[in-house]
């Protein structure tokens, strides 16, 4: 048994992790914004730079997978400091107060994305890759240079930059399902861009690969190997559904409903596992149709 903190754990990949790791009979702590309720609750907030540090304290990682939704709102200046607020200053905080315990975590598992890359078009990336330009690409530099008190005071650091989570339960491709099953499903702009996905069964056993693999430190990139392109996606999407894909979203009309987002939605980033892979993972849904048909 190992005693595991993890925040975000309220969320669609936390609250399966936690799922994963509690059904094994591991010792999960969740980190909470209110007053705990519970036991294996504890509280912090990472705006005001407040924590029980006393709980994690002897735990044998720190899983943090806290940040606000990158699809959840219209990007408006507010709301695009809140995506970097959320993710950098509570990655700040749990690494700082990592560092400090008497008896700090072996490991911490840090939230991070294959926005980091930016738009590649074609080209495939790996995690030697450099960052690209533009808002996400920012915040994960940030994101995962937040976590370098941890890395400092000699815990085995790992950024998870993670895909677009194939699941119907939440993240971008929930919003996939109810469209398709009403026929209303297409591709978005030229449909020529990459999607970086993955499985949520798959995201949830990397992550617990990467906890119980201590070779692996630094970027990994959680996404299946072989991404594909928009139009992939709306055919198997089709397919799998038994539903037509006849009503395609153009450019211009993604950009006056999404306003900045659209850059990310019609960007392209075709980023490729190599460090998962290298270490030993082996994907149960590693192709499009059997991800979405998991999901």
């Amino acid at each position: 048994m190992t005693r595991i903190a993890v925040a975000g754990a309220s969320g669609l990949i936390g609250s399966a992790l936690v799922r994963s790791l509690t059904a094994d009979g591991h010792e999960v702590l969740r980190l909470v914004r209110r007053a705990p309720r519970a036991a294996d609750e504890a509280r912090w907030d990472p705006k005001k730079g407040d924590i029980d540090a006393d709980r994690l304290d002897g735990c044998d990682a720190v899983v943090n997978l806290a940040g606000a939704g990158v699809g959840d709102h219209r990007w408006t200046g507010g709301y695009k400091r809140e995506i970097r607020d959320s993710r950098v200053l509570g990655t700040t905080l749990l690494a700082e107060t990592a560092a400090a315990l008497p008896n700090p975590p072996r490991t911490l598992l840090n939230g991070s994305a294959v926005g980091y890359y930016g738009s590649t078009g074609s080209r495939a990336v790996d995690e030697s890759a450099p960052p690209g330009e533009g808002f996400l690409p920012s915040v994960c530099v940030e994101w995962e240079a937040a976590t370098a008190p941890a890395h400092q005071a000699g815990i085995r650091t790992v950024m998870a930059r993670t895909g677009l989570v194939v699941s119907r339960a939440g993240g971008a491709w929930a919003k996939l399902f109810p469209l398709f099953r009403a026929g209303l499903g297409g591709r978005l702009g030229d449909g020529r861009q990459y999607w970086s996905y993955i499985a949520l069964h798959d995201h949830v056993a990397a992550l617990r690969h990467i906890l119980d693999t201590a070779s692996l430190s630094g970027p990994v990139n959680l996404t299946a190997p072989h991404p594909a392109t928009n139009r992939e996606v709306t055919a198997a999407m089709a397919r799998v559904l038994h539903r037509p894909a006849l009503f395609p979203a153009p450019a211009p009309a993604l950009r006056l409903v999404l306003g900045e987002m659209a850059g990310d939605v019609l960007g392209s980033t075709r980023a490729v596992p190599t460090r998962l892979v290298k270490s030993g993972f082996e994907f149960a849904f590693p192709a499009l149709d059997d991800a979405i048909k998991a999901a």
